[in-house]
């Protein structure tokens, strides 16, 4: 399976369900639920949800809202550290278990944003 196809397996629904679950959980996360605003909780969705479809296969809204996604600037306002990263994750695996996405896809997107969480840590 080539990544641009994730989005052809679980489409925007199956994206809704991942980033769902995840954002579910950070408001009562003492580590993370300090580093989203409340007031934006639904913002930081909704990016996090089209940044990850339109860079498996689906449509660019994100890059047609916001432009080029420069991922490291963007968060350089946060204390990303490796325990923000961990966390990140630990949030994200559970996510990835209630969002019960087929196996191919989960691959994929589980190592993308792995690797992605590593590359966002601006502390130590």
């Amino acid at each position: 399976m080539d990544e641009l196809n994730v989005y052809a397996l679980i489409g925007e629904e199956g994206f809704t369900r991942l980033i769902a679950a995840f954002y579910r959980q950070v408001p009562a996360d003492e580590i993370l639920g300090q580093m989203y605003p409340r007031d934006d909780l639904a913002g930081a969705e909704e990016r996090l949800r089209d940044f990850l479809i339109g860079r498996f296969g689906g449509p660019q809204r994100y890059v047609e809202r916001r432009g080029h996604p420069r991922l490291r600037a963007r968060h350089m306002p946060f204390r990303v550290d490796r325990a923000a990263r961990d966390r990140w994750m630990a949030l994200m695996e559970h996510a990835f278990a209630e969002a019960a996405l087929p196996a191919e896809a989960e691959v994929f997107l589980r190592e993308f944003l792995s690797q992605m969480a590593t590359f966002m840590i601006n502390h130590e």
